[in-house]
């Protein structure tokens, strides 16, 4: 049996817009075809678009629930399996005899006054529709925060084929990225979203922008978090460095006594927008390795100097 979309993205119908989105984020980094080792993952990924596409958008969603709630009124929903409108529902059998009052249910809701004796279906057809407009994500490396580029991108967006199924589209993007943009904020790209209707203009694309965390750098909003590696002499007697950041090369300052995991507020060379996030720099204290007799050496009087030191103590 199909997985219905809550399924797809391992959340409960009563999951907020925020579980949903992390849901998504989670199995998009797991499956997405350039980077997962998973033997399914592209499929895997249309799948979870096509779901994300439903659930994140509160109108599609209230559809879908009321679809899930009523699974015999909306057969075709989202393809097979999925719940909607089905084909069968306006049509009998019989050719030129076939029944369209369906039809004129359907696009009765558009409105009526639109001229003369055409039907509803009529003039529905010689109508035009904006397109919807779409949403995708994309990490990008914190770096761009701080400069901006201009980058090629390749995107699985969810969309409709002619027939109301879902389906995933591929595509190609030149996209400008702008300095100083926020986690989380979007880039709108015009026209670029879902086709329109009879001859209606698209809709656009909204691209919402992700900063990849590695294990030496994340980002919170527009303030940034990078991991310095500093040695025992340099914590313990406060001593001045250089540290390569995303805002350039830095002197800091290490203060006396500094402390493993000990953080250095660098204000305002965060993500440089028009309010300025701050850098933090995370202290890490790393003791080389002594490899040498002269190091075991340097080691052993070290040890004697500070043999009252207990780290371990109460």
């Amino acid at each position: 049996m199909a997985k219905n979309y809550y399924e797809e993205l391992g959340v409960t119908r009563s999951a907020t817009p925020d579980e949903i989105k992390k849901a998504y984020r989670k199995l998009a980094r797991k499956y997405h075809p350039d980077i997962s080792k998973e033997a399914d993952a592209e499929q895997k990924m249309q799948a979870i678009n096509v779901a994300y596409d439903t659930l994140s958008n509160a109108e599609k969603k209230a559809e879908y629930d009321q679809m899930l709630d009523h699974p015999q009124g909306f057969s075709g929903f989202g393809g097979a399996g999925q719940g909607g409108f089905d084909n069968a529902q306006f049509y009998q059998q019989g050719g030129s005899n076939a029944d369209f009052s369906g039809f004129e249910d359907l696009f009765g809701r558009f409105g009526t006054g639109f001229g003369g004796g055409q039907s509803r279906q009529q003039r529905y057809q010689q109508q035009s529709f904006k397109g919807e407009d779409q949403h995708a994500s994309i990490e990008v490396p914190v770096d761009i925060a701080y400069q901006g580029s201009t980058q090629q991108i390749t995107l699985q967006i969810p969309t409709y084929n002619a027939y109301g199924e879902p389906e995933v589209q591929r595509k190609t993007l030149q996209v400008k990225i702008p300095k100083g943009m926020k986690e989380g904020q979007q880039i709108r790209l015009t026209g670029q979203g879902q086709a329109g209707i009879n001859g209606g203009e698209n809709g656009d694309l909204y691209l919402e922008i992700i900063y990849q965390d590695t294990d030496q750098i994340h980002v919170e909003g527009s303030d940034v978090y990078l991991n310095v590696a500093i040695t025992p002499w340099e914590a313990a007697l406060g001593q001045q460095i250089t540290v390569n950041t995303p805002a350039g090369h830095l002197q800091v300052n290490v203060p006396k006594n500094a402390k493993q995991g000990q953080q250095l507020r660098l204000k305002d060379k965060g993500i440089p927008n028009k309010t300025p996030g701050h850098l933090y720099l995370i202290l890490n204290i790393v003791a080389p390795p002594a490899n040498t007799e002269e190091q075991q050496h340097a080691y052993q009087a070290f040890a004697e100097h500070f043999k009252n030191f207990n780290p371990r103590q109460d």
